[in-house]
C-alpha cells in the first residue's frame, strides 16, 4: 500500500480502507481460484494495483462518466480504478465466470457501488455507450479497438476524446503497424519510476 501512498495523496479514509483490504481479499480469494501469481500477489500494489492506475494519471475521469474493462481478468484495471473514481460507473466485463466470481466477491467485500459485473466477450455485449475502455494485456490492440468501437460515444469527456486505453508491454512497433491505428504512448516507469515498468506502456487510441 506504501507505493500507493508514494504517488497519490488524496484519498478519502474510505478509499484509503478498499485499497488496504485488496492484498488480503486477493489472498484469500487466490487460494480458491488462482487469478494472479504468487510472486504478484506478493508485490500486488505495484504489478497490479499501481500499474493500472496509470491510466488515472494519464486521463482523469470525470463524475458520471461511463468506463468498459475489457477481459477484466481478477478486475484490473477496473477495480482500482472504481475505486480511485468512485462517482464514474465502471463495467466489468470477461469471457471466464470463475473470474468474475473473484472481481465480485472482491467489489462487494470493500462496497464498490459503482461496479456491475457482466460475464460476457465485448463484442456481445447488448447494445449501450460508453466514455472509454480499458483493458490490460487482452488482446492485440486492432483486436481491442474493433472490439469496442462501436460502444464509444464519440466526443471528448475529458482531457483525452473518447476512446481506448489499454496498458500493454515490449516492443509494440508490429502490433502498432497491423492494427492501423495511430496511438499515443506514455511509458510507465515515466510517470511512476518503479523497476517493474520498463518497457510498459499506457495505449491510447482516440475515436
Amino acid at each position: 500500500m506504501e507505493v500507493i501512498l508514494k504517488y497519490f495523496s488524496d484519498f478519502t479514509e474510505t478509499q484509503i480502507e478498499q485499497f488496504t483490504r485488496l492484498k488480503d481479499l486477493y489472498i484469500e480469494w487466490n487460494q480458491q481460484i488462482n487469478v494472479i501469481s504468487r510472486k504478484d500477489i506478493d508485490e500486488l500494489y505495484t504489478r497490479h494495483v499501481l500499474h493500472s492506475l496509470s491510466i488515472a494519471a494519464v486521463c482523469p475521469f470525470n463524475p458520471g462518466m461511463k468506463i468498459v474493462d475489457i477481459g477484466t481478468g481478477g478486475g484490473f484495471p477496473g477495480i482500482p480504478l472504481a475505486i480511485f473514481y468512485p462517482e464514474v460507473e465502471f463495467l466489468l466485463v470477461d469471457s471466464i465466470g470463475k473470474k468474475l466470481k473473484v472481481v465480485q466477491g472482491v467489489a462487494d467485500a470493500i462496497g464498490l457501488k459503482n461496479v456491475k459485473i457482466l460475464h460476457s466477450r465485448m463484442e456481445e455485449i447488448p447494445q449501450q455507450t460508453f466514455d472509454f475502455a480499458v483493458s490490460r494485456a487482452v488482446a492485440p490492440l486492432k483486436d481491442l479497438w474493433k472490439w469496442c468501437k462501436p460502444y464509444i460515444q464519440k466526443r471528448k469527456s475529458t482531457e483525452l476524446a473518447n476512446g481506448l486505453i489499454c496498458l500493454k508491454g515490449g516492443d509494440l512497433a508490429q502490433e502498432i503497424s497491423e492494427s492501423g491505428l495511430r496511438p499515443t504512448l506514455w511509458d510507465v516507469d515515466r510517470i511512476f519510476p518503479e523497476p517493474h515498468f520498463k518497457d510498459k506502456y499506457v495505449v491510447w487510441v482516440g475515436k
